[in-house]
């Protein structure tokens, strides 16, 4: 997490309307995110200055997903917020249905989570 600043954000690609904030909860988030996912290659790099994006493709239960990955940067380069863009639906469906029960777990992350995005 040296990677990030100590508010990153990520907004939530599933309801759109959750935003993980802290590097704690976005650590505990990541973990959940990045085990139940394989193959992960990154593949591009696009964007210059504050922010980037990121083409990515992994397996999950044997479907293909797809991530476009927006980072914004603070100025010294650190993340300050990552937006994925996941499809398709089938696999973004799939990816909700395995990660809830993950990230539920903790319900307190789940709940800040929700604040941070009625805000």
């Amino acid at each position: 997490m040296e990677a990030t600043t100590a508010d990153v954000e990520v907004v939530s690609p599933i309801s759109g309307r959750m935003i993980f904030k802290g590097q704690k909860d976005v650590e505990f988030l990541l973990g959940a995110v990045y085990g139940v996912l394989r193959g992960l290659k990154w593949q591009e790099e696009i964007g210059e200055g504050d922010r980037r994006v990121l083409y990515g493709e992994a397996r999950l239960l044997g479907v293909r997903l797809t991530d476009a990955m927006v980072f914004d940067l603070a100025p010294d380069g650190q993340i300050r917020r990552i937006s994925p863009h996941l499809r398709p639906w089938l696999a973004l469906t799939l990816f909700a249905v395995v990660l809830g029960p993950k990230v539920g777990i903790r319900p307190a992350v789940v709940w800040r989570a929700l604040r941070n995005g009625a805000k």
